[in-house]
């Protein structure tokens, strides 16, 4: 049971891995018009998250690192979900 939650927990996080890449490739474009209907949502999903980042480092020279430690951090939880859900199921290493 626990597995199977880990799991979920992974597959959505990798989902929204996958969410985070398409937003953060699509801001070297500046020709993107955000208002869009499915941009807006993206943006809806992943600024939250971001701005988390945003707040603690600032675009620096137009570079906006923020999103690159915010992608860090969560491939770094989506590690330990995968370890959790293999320590779950009874694997050693």
């Amino acid at each position: 049971m626990i597995s199977e939650i880990f799991a979920v927990l992974g597959q959505t996080l990798s989902i929204y891995s996958f969410i985070l890449i398409i937003r953060i490739l699509l801001t070297w474009f500046p020709g993107v018009d955000w208002s869009n209907g499915v941009l807006s949502a993206l943006c809806s999903i992943t600024d939250p998250y971001l701005n988390i980042f945003r707040g603690i480092i600032p675009p620096i020279g137009g570079f906006d690192i923020s999103s690159l430690l915010a992608f860090l951090l969560l491939n770094v939880i989506q590690n330990l979900i995968t370890n959790l859900q293999y320590a779950s199921l009874g694997y050693s290493y």
